[in-house]
């Protein structure tokens, strides 16, 4: 495992250009530019936040913030899962040229959707400062383990959906539907307190996502630092997904080009 992780230090030159390559061809010609990746998320929080804030009797300040750090984690995830599906597919070309581990290619993904949650975080961090002021910035640190975590789940999640979408091709519609039946069961437009209230606590101890929210949510928005219990289920997530991906990828990664 070592020496593969060093093959893939080695390449950095390689699967960074085409990192930037990707966002260049994404945003070629655009006058917003990376600016469109932010637009998603506010939209969506203005919408729902004319819905529900009446619903649930929540003050726009403190729902708007709550939801916008909800959507950026969110975000970040389903771009992950949806665009690491085609992740081998896109870099075939390479892949038949040049015998490189085949992990670059989620790490390509991944890196591309990191550039845009970390944009997406730092609205998230600029909103809650204008209307709450800047009493979180200690509690900020806690946010650098968390950021760690959330980029291994994001490998993990490119490497599995692309692995299994290479050998069975419905895995990207199957993906979206997915993903789709997942937001509603994850507390991300709502508080996880109304759960508890309406005796369906067990949706968040049996969602592993609940975690990863609660590491991003808790220091931006509460100034605190998270729970032990959320880092060591986030932890443990990663590592299951980091095993099987793992796994996989030794299975399949010498046979996997018959299968492009």
């Amino acid at each position: 495992m070592v020496a593969y992780l060093a093959r893939i230090w080695r390449l950095r030159y390689f699967w960074t250009s085409l990192v930037r390559n990707d966002l260049r061809n994404r945003y070629r010609r655009s006058v917003l530019g990376i600016g469109w990746s932010l637009l998603h998320p506010i939209l969506m929080t203005a919408v729902l936040c004319a819905v529900f804030c009446p619903l649930f009797h929540s003050d726009y300040r403190q729902f708007a913030p709550f939801l916008l750090a909800g959507l950026a984690f969110w975000n970040f995830l389903v771009s992950t899962a949806s665009q690491g599906c085609h992740c081998f597919f896109q870099g075939e070309s390479y892949i038949r040229q040049q015998a490189a581990p085949l992990a670059i290619y989620p790490l390509r993904t991944v890196l591309g959707t990191a550039i845009h949650g970390l944009a997406a975080l730092a609205v998230v961090l600029t909103f809650t400062w204008c209307i709450h002021g800047f009493g979180n910035v200690p509690a900020l640190v806690s946010l650098i383990p968390t950021l760690g975590l959330m980029f291994l789940l994001g490998w993990a999640v490119a490497m599995c959906c692309g692995l299994t979408n290479v050998i069975f091709q419905d895995t990207q519609h199957l993906i979206e539907v997915l993903f789709q039946i997942l937001f509603y069961l994850t507390p991300i437009m709502y508080p996880a307190k109304l759960l508890a209230e309406r005796r369906t606590a067990w949706l968040l101890l049996y969602n592993p996502l609940a975690a990863f929210l609660d590491l991003v949510r808790v220091p931006i928005l509460d100034g605190q630092l998270p729970p032990w219990s959320a880092y060591g289920t986030a932890l443990a997530v990663v590592a299951v997904l980091l095993s099987v991906a793992t796994f996989a990828l030794t299975r399949l990664e010498r046979r996997l080009i018959f299968h492009l």
